[in-house]
């Protein structure tokens, strides 16, 4: 089984909340970015399995490849 990289747009599940001076964005109550309030610092900080394109939020995971089988060799009764 192999391992493919996957990209999901999850920007209508993201919530933000003002915390400790900075916006703080949560996908499920799981942290996954903030930004300062501060207007000189505003730029966005993601952890590494998400990133900004453009206005929405892409969540980066891997996904078993689907192309493949997952038994071989199976003979009529179902043994492989």
């Amino acid at each position: 089984m192999t391992l493919e990289s996957k990209k999901l747009n999850v920007t209508d599940r993201i919530v933000g909340k003002i915390k400790n001076g900075e916006l703080q964005f949560y996908l499920d109550n799981e942290l996954v970015g903030r930004m300062p309030l501060n207007p000189s610092e505003q730029n966005v900080q993601l952890e590494p399995n998400f990133e900004l394109n453009g206005n929405q939020f892409i969540q980066n995971y891997m996904s078993p490849n689907q192309d493949e089988s997952r038994y071989t060799d199976c003979d009529e009764g179902g043994w492989c």
